[in-house]
C-alpha cells in the first residue's frame, strides 16, 4: 500500500516562492484589547530588532491569551505583506498561528531564544 503524500488538493510551490515570504521572529512588547475590532482581538506591538524595528498587528488570539501574558513572548510573523487597514489601525505584519479543533488560535513560536529579526528558513 502506498503512503499518502498528504498533499491532496494542496498547491505546490518551489523554493523561489517560499524564499519570497519574510517569516521573522519578533518579541511582543505591547498588547492591548482592540475594542473597535469586529471580532475579539488584540493590538500587538512587536519588536523585530534594530534593522526592522517595531511593527503593529491585529491578532484574534483572545481565547487563549491575556494581554499581560503576551508581553515578552517571541512570535513568528510575515513581514512582507502590504500594510492592511483594520478599523482604526494599520496592521504592518501578520502574526502566525494554528487553529485548534475548537477554532482557538495558538501562536507559532520558537522553542528557544533567537535574535530578533531572524528569518525562518
Amino acid at each position: 500500500m502506498e503512503a499518502s503524500s498528504g498533499r491532496v488538493g494542496m498547491a505546490t510551490i518551489d523554493w523561489n516562492d517560499f524564499a519570497k515570504i519574510e517569516l521573522r521572529v519578533g518579541r511582543i512588547i505591547g498588547a492591548a484589547p482592540f475594542h473597535q475590532a469586529r471580532k475579539p482581538a488584540y493590538i500587538l506591538h512587536i519588536d523585530f530588532g534594530p534593522e526592522i524595528g517595531v511593527r503593529k498587528s491585529s491578532a484574534q488570539i483572545t481565547d487563549l491569551y491575556l494581554p499581560e501574558s503576551l508581553l515578552g513572548q517571541l512570535v513568528v510573523a510575515v513581514l512582507n505583506f502590504p500594510p492592511k487597514q483594520i478599523g482604526p489601525i494599520m496592521s504592518e505584519c501578520l502574526v502566525t498561528g494554528f487553529h485548534q479543533a475548537n477554532g482557538h488560535v495558538s501562536l507559532c513560536v520558537p522553542q528557544h531564544e533567537v535574535p530578533l529579526g531572524t528569518r525562518l528558513m
